[in-house]
């Protein structure tokens, strides 16, 4: 039996906690037309979907918590209840498709079938259909997801940006292959040395994240609206820029593309304040930022690689410009704190600790009500080039975040062809212009475009493609 460590255990914990949110992740995939045959799709989709074993297992918990919940093949498995259909009400414009998008995200995942649901959404404009794949958190962070969803693709196997990325090597890695590329002991005792300072470092700096996280987890930040209870409903919805642009301003201020991302993010989210009365400040937007730390070779497993950063998006800033380089230099600061290595190390520690501990005390600690942290912003590497189903072009690709821990709003930050495409989602009643938000985001890279294209003293870009839940 495999069974489900104690973090990806946590996201079923965490939607205990609260009886409002839905842990369920999603990616829709908008494609051309025409929609092919009922049942030669059907066929298709369900044989790549049985050979996903995440998607033919059920998640059996035990007792009392006492061992930790395992994976266990559904013997019964009926993709039916699985895979849906539906059709949107005319026009079947973006609109309508996002509107139920937000209506399929909001209800939890049955556990007592495997944790999953894919949608075929007939009746979009221009004769376009739709596939939304929707996943249990505890199967799959962003990376992992979108994985699932190109895999129900003819071309699955594509490239995606996260292969232009390169896993950072361990203290541990670095000190074997200095040993073992020489017979000097000279040099034995200088990789010893060298690996033993580098440890001491990387203690140093985690217990500085450590205290960082501590600290952003328990101060709170000046009350605002975006922070708070959540109902069970949800609003979503989603702009795409080209990336065309993105990169003009990565190689005109020396930024990479998640900068120019999270500064888009920020300018969105300050208009939001703005609309609500509110004063922006330089403490108001404490952002929950996934760094994934999968490996090379793991990014089609299934399962959540994932550690955080926790910076102050600087919405007290006017000037798109001047957030751009504020958000650099602050996830510079971030990704040198030791907060991503302090992230990893406690999910690692979790496993540690005996499950029924953890268990409990994940639920307990995500149904406090925390007010340092007020939104999350996730990107996620997608397919390089265009993708098929049965032959149809995906067109574009959209996705979609959670709600939950008093988020009112998540964006979730997708590059898929030639496009960065932002999903936005909120809660029902207290985040009801997340089109407004999605809007703002779009109007904030236009400007940095149109900055990029004027004449100043620039630096050369550093990374064009650079992901939050990207391997670093």
């Amino acid at each position: 039996m495999e069974r489900l460590n104690a973090f990806d255990a946590g996201f079923l914990d965490a939607e205990d906690a609260d009886q409002h949110i839905s842990m369920a992740v999603g990616a829709l995939a908008i494609l051309a037309g025409p929609v092919p045959d009922h049942a030669e799709l059907m066929e298709t989709l369900g044989n790549r979907i049985r050979s996903m074993p995440r998607l033919r297992q059920v998640v059996r918990r035990h007792a009392l918590d006492l061992m930790a919940p395992e994976w266990v093949e559904d013997p019964a498995l009926d993709l039916a209840h699985h895979l849906r259909r539906a059709a949107l009400p005319r026009p079947g414009d973006d609109a309508a498709l996002f509107t139920f998008a937000a209506e399929a995200m909001e209800a939890r995942l049955d556990r007592e079938r495997p944790l999953w649901q894919c949608w075929v959404i007939e009746g979009l404009t221009d004769g376009r259909w739709a596939l939304l794949m929707k996943v249990h958190h505890c199967i799959a962070d962003g990376i992992a997801t979108m994985e699932m969803l190109t895999g129900l693709c003819d071309d699955g196997d594509g490239q995606t940006y996260v292969d232009a990325l390169r896993a950072r090597r361990t203290v541990e890695d670095t000190a074997s292959a200095g040993v073992l590329m020489t017979m000097n002991p000279l040099r034995w005792a200088r990789t010893i040395w060298d690996t033993a300072s580098a440890a001491t470092g990387a203690a140093t700096a985690t217990i500085g994240g450590t205290i960082q996280i501590i600290d952003s987890l328990l101060r709170a930040g000046p009350p605002n609206t975006l922070n708070g209870p959540v109902t069970t409903m949800r609003r979503f919805s989603a702009v795409g820029v080209p990336l065309a642009d993105v990169d003009a301003v990565c190689h005109s201020f020396g930024v990479t593309l998640n900068d120019v991302a999270l500064s888009a993010v920020t300018d969105g989210f300050r208009a939001a304040l703005k609309r609500r009365g509110e004063v922006p400040q330089p403490r108001s937007l404490r952002t929950l930022v996934p760094v994934s730390v999968r490996s090379d070779d793991r990014t089609d497993t299934a399962g959540n690689r994932v550690s955080v950063m926790l910076p102050y998006l600087p919405v007290d800033q006017s000037d798109p410009v001047q957030q751009l380089h504020t958000v650099h230099r602050r996830l510079k600061k971030a990704k040198s704190s030791g907060q991503r290595q302090a992230g990893s190390y406690a999910a690692a520690a979790l496993s540690l600790v005996p499950f029924a501990i953890t268990s409990r005390a994940i639920r307990v600690l995500t149904a406090l009500p925390q007010r340092g942290v007020v939104t999350l912003a996730t990107n996620v590497p997608g397919p390089r080039a265009h993708l098929h189903v049965l032959g149809r072009e995906v067109v574009r690709m959209v996705p979609i975040p959670p709600v939950a821990l008093r988020l009112r709003a998540a964006v979730a930050i997708l590059s898929y062809g030639d496009e960065l495409v932002f999903g936005i989602i909120g809660d029902f009643d207290s985040f009801p212009d997340v089109d407004d938000l999605a809007a703002g985001i779009a109007r904030a890279v236009a400007h940095l475009a149109a900055a990029a294209r004027k004449p100043h003293p620039g630096r050369p870009a550093l990374v064009l493609v650079e992901s939050t839940e990207a391997t670093r």
